[in-house]
């Protein structure tokens, strides 16, 4: 659903081949993904772009949020989820760590107050643990991992595996990729960076995982544009772009 990153993000009147490019695959919004089964929908994080991304992808009605981790380029539109709030009548359930629910507590301490204003968000905490969980016919096993100190969480849905923000994994957590035919990872740009997967490390970490097919999200300007950064990859990797939409197989509870 978006691919891009907040990290590097220029300022208006920049100059650089991604910003004038008028390849749509070179517009990235925030990176978040949806997940669809039957009329049953799942976004992974809400971005600032969260509003935008609903609209443009005609999302009329939403199931649960999960939260990989508590930095604002992954949370900052959750104030968004009301009008769904109104439509549904029921709170939003939100899947998300016990460290990342206390963020979002602080920062959105307004939607947790026991005496809410008036048409305020509401939301429904659901801590997600080392075990596999089912959300409206989903089977989820969480993946844990780093973006520099920051725990991160991945989500392994049938035979897709979605890793953003990503710089380490240990072996355990690695080896619940084993058998993955769609990886997508994040891949910030060509450089050394502390919390993030730079373009070589991440490629390594594909062909460890040896995916049938792979996704690279999350990505920088400066990784350049999308047919330049293309050229980079092997076969069977591709850069993702806002909109795109993959087939996959779900484990089904």
């Amino acid at each position: 659903m978006g691919t891009g990153t907040s990290q590097g993000i220029p300022f208006i009147g920049c100059s650089c081949e991604v910003c004038k490019s008028t390849d749509l695959r070179d517009a990235r919004l925030r990176s978040s993904i949806l997940l669809q089964l039957g009329d049953v929908n799942i976004v992974i994080d809400t971005g600032p772009d969260f509003r935008q991304q609903m609209l443009r992808n005609k999302v009329e009605h939403l199931n649960a949020i999960f939260i990989t981790h508590e930095h604002n380029d992954h949370i900052a539109g959750l104030d968004d989820i009301r009008p769904f709030n109104f439509k549904q009548k029921e709170s939003m359930p939100i899947y998300t760590s016990q460290r990342v629910a206390n963020e979002l507590k602080k920062k959105f301490d307004y939607i947790f107050e026991e005496e809410k204003y008036p048409g305020a968000p509401s939301v429904s905490i659901n801590l997600i643990s080392e075990k596999t969980f089912s959300v409206n016919g989903f089977l989820i096993e969480p993946i844990h991992y780093h973006h520099g100190h920051v725990p991160v969480l991945g989500f392994r849905v049938g035979d897709l595996a979605y890793l953003t923000d990503i710089k380490t994994i240990e072996k355990n957590q690695e080896a619940k990729l084993k058998g993955v035919n769609t990886l997508i990872v994040s891949a910030l740009h060509q450089k050394e960076h502390h919390s993030h997967f730079n373009l070589q490390e991440a490629l390594s970490f594909i062909e460890k995982v040896n995916a049938k097919q792979s996704f690279l999200t999350h990505i920088s300007h400066r990784m350049g544009t999308f047919n330049d950064a293309s050229k980079l990859l092997p076969n069977g990797v591709q850069i993702a772009y806002d909109g795109l939409e993959v087939d996959i197989s779900l484990q089904i509870d």
